[in-house]
């Protein structure tokens, strides 16, 4: 172990991993052995690792998952439908650089919230901002905005963010003010950011889910083409209670 002014001078700069990197029985015979240049690697290696979970640990903190969910619990032993081979590329993120969406629909208990979750996990993973949402309290708390005037500052949080996911879409019946607030939404997400909704409903009634056609049309028409959909069906995993 190293014992040196240095390791505590690198704490002021933050450098953590660095400092860790320095600290721990790294000075083994092995590591004897290697180049100067090639230490150097191994601790600036060390130092990135360290930045990346902070940074992975802070936006995971910023998206108030629901579920601490991540990619490695989902189970595809339960029969309800999940298509491996779809959620594996899922998995690569390409769905958020090309501005798609995913559309998750099931009955209760079959795992929508915790896939969406897990999907979430693994954009942040990847470097993408994430915020978790329920439908039922976004539009309220949008609507409180009105009156408060941070309805403007939530908009724009929301058209920022890499990744939203709302969860339980058309859960009640929406007010005219509450697809307005939709309209807005994914029509400032619409190409530049990538959503995922939950649902008890199938796409197909989400239409008239929506209640106006006009506005309903506007906001399908955002939402549902360029989307990848997770159909499930099947008994409810909470009845197993295991890992979904």
């Amino acid at each position: 172990m190293l014992n040196h002014p240095t390791v505590e001078n690198l704490h002021p700069l933050r450098l953590f991993g660095l400092a860790r990197a320095l600290s721990s029985p790294l000075q083994s015979p092995q590591i004897g052995q290697l180049s100067f240049e090639e230490r150097l690697g191994l601790l600036v290696d060390s130092e990135a690792a360290e930045r990346e979970s902070r940074q992975t640990a802070s936006r995971l903190k910023r998206a108030r998952l629901k579920q601490a969910a991540t990619p490695e619990d989902v189970d595809f032993r339960h029969p309800r439908g999940l298509d491996r081979g779809l959620f594996a590329r899922l998995m690569t993120g390409r769905w958020v650089s090309e501005h798609q969406n995913i559309l998750i629909f099931g009955p209760t208990g079959v795992g929508k919230t915790f896939l969406a979750c897990a999907l979430a996990n693994q954009a942040c993973r990847q470097g993408r901002s994430v915020l978790y949402v329920r439908l039922p309290r976004l539009l309220p708390a949008l609507a409180i905005g009105r009156g408060d005037g941070s309805y403007a500052k939530s908009l724009l949080q929301l058209a920022k963010t890499d990744v939203l996911v709302i969860d339980d879409w058309a859960l009640a019946p929406l007010t005219d003010e509450g697809r307005r607030d939709l309209l807005e939404i994914f029509d400032d997400r619409h190409g530049t950011r990538s959503t995922i909704i939950t649902s008890q409903l199938p796409v197909k009634h989400w239409h008239a889910a929506i209640g106006d056609p006009t506005l309903a049309d506007a906001i399908l028409d955002r939402l549902v083409h360029q989307a990848h959909s997770l159909e499930l069906d099947g008994e409810s995993l909470r009845k197993k209670a295991k890992p979904q």
